[in-house]
């Protein structure tokens, strides 16, 4: 594992980046001071026991201060940072530590509860300047997260070994939970999915509690957080050692679509167009396969049947967030292919971007393409009934993009080939 933390912490550069930020939004910024508040103790409702600490990122992020009950005021002409740190109750100090632990990591995203004030102007939200942000990562944050990366390959590694001796999704996220917290990581990025059978073709399915007996695969889409960090990974793992046919099949559509994909990636490049050729090779795999039939790819694209399979975007910004600010989306696209693409615009440099195309199988979603006059003439319902049981197929990694290409932060297996050997003990 790489030490991701050895070099000093850069708040203030992070606080300069944001008053470079804010300088051309108004001229009284350049006098402003900025005032921001960690995240507050707070006690679970009827209980004396504190909620789960959760740090506010835009605080961490000016800070590396991963305490509640604090503040701190970065004064934008003199390049001033000020840490404010809560009064020590000494009637405390026999339940908690008496001394804060020292301050670590950095923060990208900037939501919550941020004010800049100047002589002419009290406050102002800046909850509109935190989603135009660039989105650029500096080395420091790339090292968390490729950390969050390494501590997360880890931990689908052990699901991998451990397949074949457990019974439960919740056994599986036993262990990589386990793993997570043994090197260092005792928070996840986000509650982790995994859903065996068709519980995978549940984009966001999380039970993680029914029996493996009697299924296909299991999705894992689970990932470490780090220092505030997030990965986000995904795999999808046979549960008897070997992927079905037809498994096998969609696998090895998915993996192309990834493929192809990253083949595309570099500073500039528009992210639409690459989310429009994972629909192209999810057709064109599709056709081969059989599921669907009855017009060209392009006619296929252009109905957008494909969305009945392939429903979400191809990825979305990563950082503090496992869904990062700055990604622009359009929620009310009237275009079913781009609606919940996450992403719009083109890849800046230094970004980190998720790319995590799939196939899936979902009831909900396909029946009422099959009962649709625009979609039911591509869709062989006889050929599709043999693919139900795959349930969901998702391949994702961490993508750090360069100008002129990436770089994958992602090392978890995802060649069946590698899977399997794992899973079977010869690696």
């Amino acid at each position: 594992m790489t030490n991701a933390t050895s070099n000093k912490y850069p708040a203030k550069a992070h606080a300069a980046k944001l008053a470079a930020h804010l300088a051309p939004l108004n001229p009284s910024y350049s006098s402003a001071t900025i005032y921001l508040e960690a995240q507050k103790t707070r006690l679970l409702e009827d209980n004396d026991e504190p909620e789960p600490f959760r740090q506010r990122r835009p605080f961490f992020y000016l800070s590396g201060v991963p305490l509640p009950d604090c503040s701190l005021i970065y004064h934008i002409p003199t390049s001033t940072l000020t840490l404010f740190l809560p009064p020590l109750d000494p009637d405390s100090v026999i339940w908690s530590d008496l001394i804060p632990r020292k301050p670590r990591p950095p923060l990208r995203s900037l939501k919550y509860r941020l004010y800049i004030t100047t002589k002419s102007r009290r406050s102002a939200s800046l909850a509109r300047s935190n989603r135009d942000m660039p989105h650029h990562q500096n080395p420091y944050e790339i090292a968390l997260l490729r950390h969050a990366n390494e501590i997360t390959t880890a931990g689908h590694t052990a699901v991998l070994r451990s397949l074949q001796s457990k019974k439960n999704e919740r056994e599986l996220e036993a262990i990589f939970t386990e793993r997570c917290i043994a090197l260092g990581a005792p928070k996840q990025a986000y509650h982790g999915i995994f859903g065996s059978g068709t519980n995978a073709a549940t984009l966001h399915y999380v039970h993680n509690d029914k029996p493996l007996e009697g299924k296909l695969n299991i999705l894992v889409d689970a990932a470490a957080e780090y220092d505030c960090y997030c990965a986000d990974v995904t795999r999808t793992m046979p549960l008897s050692g070997t992927f079905s046919p037809e498994t096998r099949a969609i696998y090895a559509i998915v993996y192309k679509m990834q493929s192809e994909c990253l083949g595309m990636l570099k500073a500039g490049v528009q992210w639409e167009e690459v989310h429009v050729r994972a629909h192209e090779v999810a057709v064109e795999g599709l056709l081969e396969v059989g599921i669907l039939r009855g017009g060209s790819k392009e006619e296929i694209l252009s109905r957008r049947t494909s969305v009945a399979f392939f429903p979400h975007g191809l990825g979305h910004y990563l950082g503090m967030d496992t869904h990062d600010v700055g990604g622009k989306p359009n929620y009310g696209d009237q275009d079913t292919m781009f609606r919940y693409l996450r992403v719009r615009g083109k890849l800046p440099e230094g970004c980190v971007v998720t790319v995590e195309p799939g196939v899936y199988f979902c009831r909900f979603i396909i029946e009422p393409y099959l009962k649709d006059e625009k979609h039911k003439g591509f869709i062989d319902e006889s050929v599709l009934e043999r693919y139900w049981d795959v349930g969901g197929v998702r391949i994702e990694d961490d993508i750090l993009i360069t100008k002129d290409g990436y770089e994958n932060l992602t090392t978890a297996p995802k060649r069946i080939e590698e899977m399997e050997k794992i899973i079977d003990g010869d690696s």
